[in-house]
């Protein structure tokens, strides 16, 4: 029988949900419908509750298929009803919007592509207001006409820019240098160009660029001009620089856009238009009810030529800074609602067809869902009834699909589960076992360490007192060690007293074998202070001692070596004794990364092994070279980023 968790949300009187979990077999779990009433003075509110209670049960009960082709009566022709009724002014605001955005789109455009044409003049008035040799042309007193002739030929300046760029139609400089000869490019002013606006102010604000729509002498036609005054050494010597604008560029430019678009300078001058009717005209022959297009920027509506319209004004400024140029589109509103009709009658022709075929199908779908979540239901009360081998045939990607690939799922935790809880019982039978084992050994060492420190100091006085000086010198450095392992708990020790915890046993190990061994610590001062997991280096040696020495009859040499390199220490403890054959050392090497610790072996090697590991991660195990009969060397290195000694007295 499987029995499963299944949570009851409930309303307590606080208004918070409470959760309730019923444990229940699944064979016998049966979700029924329930109801409830609200009380209130006249019985309103529970009647209505009591409807609606009774309305869920009836859905309830109905199969599948037939919510699915209520749902769509309800759910389908209730919408498409509010669509068809809001769907034009949908569609109207829809068309409106994209439209303003295209206009947009297109005035950003036509604000890009003028720019350009017009910062080509604004680039060459730069040029030409700094230009000495232009300055000395109009300076110089010409005694003669061939003298002026030579100097209008040894400066074609103006003449090549022209051609050469196609935004400008003509380049003029004024100038009071009466010497002059008017060739249409050098001009002495005459007394009503003095008095022109444009010019009086040119003179008055050297430097400065303005743009204006004025006359141009030569073929009497206006043009968008800028304006500039050129200082010519002093202040009564000054000079005018007037440079046009191609139109023709700038009407091609607005020609390309469906909408009216027009270009006005600060005074209201159409400047450029794409209808040729407006061409040199002003704001004032358009008929502009509210007076939108007289604004300086944003997005206006008012009444143009008797027609709703929308007003598009951005202003055109140049690289020189504001000029009052601005660009203007108009558009009418209904030109673009109509298209916006056209796509609603489109819209309702293809719901209603959609409608229609929607019918046809509902019932083919309804019919195939059903069939799906009833396998479904077949496969939970096989296992309802304990059966957990039943595996569902996936038919598809859906939530029913996804149903069944969450059943087989389920099915496969049970059983995944099932066996972990037997995997987990044995597993904590041995560990039983082993704590038992544990408790015992260390009931079995339990020697008092009083005791033992108190005999052993007898013994070292007694050596002393009799002349043994090395007998009590060993004896001292053995009590040390004990000492010292007794000590060790779960904490760090320093590079520096494990080393002399390795001179200690050496030492030992030097009155044991005397002259047979020989020992060298070559130690960084860097890495005293660094504090490492203790008895990590004592057992390397201590292996070098015990195994480099068997079936070595002369003498061994054992080196430690602790080197900082970078960011890392490195510790190798290398012996010249017998060494590890090929075979054996595969073999300790795979003890060393066996995941299962066994028992016996080369415990000491592997207890060293696994706490680097686990203290500085994989790459910090143990890595052991040897070779028959030329010695043995066991390798480690740990980062030097851990803590230090000093580090810690800092603290304290």
């Amino acid at each position: 029988m499987v029995t499963g968790f299944f949570p009851l949300f409930l309303q307590s009187d606080l208004g918070m949900p409470v959760i309730m979990r019923i444990r229940q077999p699944l064979a016998h779990m049966e979700l029924q419908p329930f109801s409830y009433t609200i009380a209130d003075d006249d019985g309103t509110g529970a009647r209505a509750v009591t409807m609606l209670s009774f309305f869920i049960q009836v859905l309830n009960n109905m199969k599948i298929r037939n919510k699915l082709i209520l749902s769509f009566v309800v759910v389908v022709f209730v919408p498409v009803a509010i669509v068809g009724i809001f769907l034009t002014g949908e569609l109207r605001k829809f068309a409106f919007n994209n439209a303003l955005e295209q206009a947009y789109q297109n005035l950003d455009r036509v604000k890009k592509r003028s720019s350009e044409v017009i910062n080509v003049a604004d680039d060459l008035s730069y040029r030409l207001s700094y230009d000495q040799r232009l300055k000395n042309v109009a300076n110089h007193q010409y005694e003669s006409v061939y003298d002026v002739f030579l100097a209008y030929r040894d400066y074609p300046d103006l003449q090549q820019a022209i051609r050469m760029y196609k935004e400008i139609s003509n380049i003029r400089f004024y100038s009071d240098n009466s010497t002059l000869i008017n060739n249409w490019e050098f001009i002495y002013p005459e007394q009503d160009i003095r008095q022109a606006e444009w010019y009086t102010r040119a003179e008055q604000k050297i430097g400065l660029v303005h743009w204006d729509y004025i006359q141009d002498e030569r073929d009497h036609k206006f043009y968008l001009s800028l304006i500039k005054g050129v200082d010519l050494g002093s202040k009564d010597n000054r000079g005018v620089l007037v440079i046009n604008v191609n139109s023709n560029m700038l009407n091609t430019i607005l020609s390309q856009e469906n909408f009216d678009t027009l270009i006005v300078d600060s005074k209201n001058n159409i400047v450029a238009a794409n209808r040729p009717e407006l061409y040199g005209r002003t704001l004032a022959d358009i008929n502009d009810h509210s007076g939108a297009v007289y604004q300086q920027k944003g997005t206006h509506e008012s009444v143009i030529n008797e027609e709703a319209s929308k007003v598009l004004i951005e202003p055109l400024n140049t690289e020189s800074g504001v000029n009052g140029l601005r660009i203007i589109s108009i558009f009418s509103i209904d030109s673009i609602v109509a298209g916006a009709n056209r796509i609603s009658q489109l819209a309702m022709t293809v719901i209603i067809i959609s409608l229609l075929l929607a019918v046809l199908l509902i019932y083919s779908f309804s019919s195939l869902i059903s069939n799906r979540l009833l396998r479904l239901s077949k496969h939970i009360t096989k296992v309802g009834t304990g059966n957990l081998g039943v595996v569902m045939v996936i038919d598809g990607k859906d939530e029913i699909g996804q149903l069944s690939r969450q059943f087989n799922s389920m099915v496969g935790n049970i059983n995944e589960l099932m066996n972990e809880v037997q995997d987990s019982n044995q597993q904590k039978r041995r560990m039983e076992q082993k704590q038992n084992e544990i408790k015992f050994k260390m009931m079995a060492s339990q020697i008092n360490p009083h005791f033992l420190f108190n005999a052993l100091e007898a013994i070292r006085m007694e050596a002393h007192l009799k002349g043994e000086t090395e007998i009590a010198r060993i004896v001292r450095l053995l009590g040390k060690m004990m000492r010292s392992n007794l000590e060790v708990g779960n904490g760090k020790t320093t590079i520096q007293d494990e080393i002399e915890m390795v001179q200690c046993y050496l030492d030992i190990q030097k009155f044991r074998y005397e002259d047979r061994l020989k020992y060298e610590l070559v130690v960084d001062p860097a890495a005293n202070r660094v504090r490492i997991p203790p008895l990590i280096i004592q057992p390397l040696v201590e292996n070098a001692v015990i195994h480099g020495m068997d079936h070595k009859e002369e003498g061994t040499c054992i080196r430690v070596l602790v080197s900082v390199s970078e960011d890392r220490i490195h510790v190798s403890t290398v012996d010249n004794g017998a060494g590890i054959s090929a075979e054996r050392l595969e073999l300790i090497d795979g003890f060393l990364n066996d995941s299962d610790e066994a028992d016996g072996g080369r415990i000491g090697l592997r207890n060293v092994h696994v706490r680097l590991q686990l203290t500085y991660g994989p790459e910090a195990g143990l890595t052991i070279y040897s070779e028959p009969g030329l010695g043995t060397r066991i390798d480690f290195s740990i980062p030097t980023g851990g803590e230090n000694d000093d580090e810690r007295a800092d603290r304290g």
